[in-house]
């Protein structure tokens, strides 16, 4: 029960980890899209 239980925060943090990573990421590489959308609003 406590393997399962440690196992189970272990991957409880790495899932966080990972969202806020990709957070983070998410509007540094969202960003690079963007201008072709923009170039189409303008046109």
């Amino acid at each position: 029960m406590i393997i399962r239980t440690k196992y189970l925060f272990a991957l409880c943090l790495l899932s966080l980890f990972l969202l806020t990573a990709c957070g983070q990421k998410g509007p540094l590489y969202l960003p690079a899209p963007n201008p072709e959308s923009t170039d189409t609003g303008q046109k």
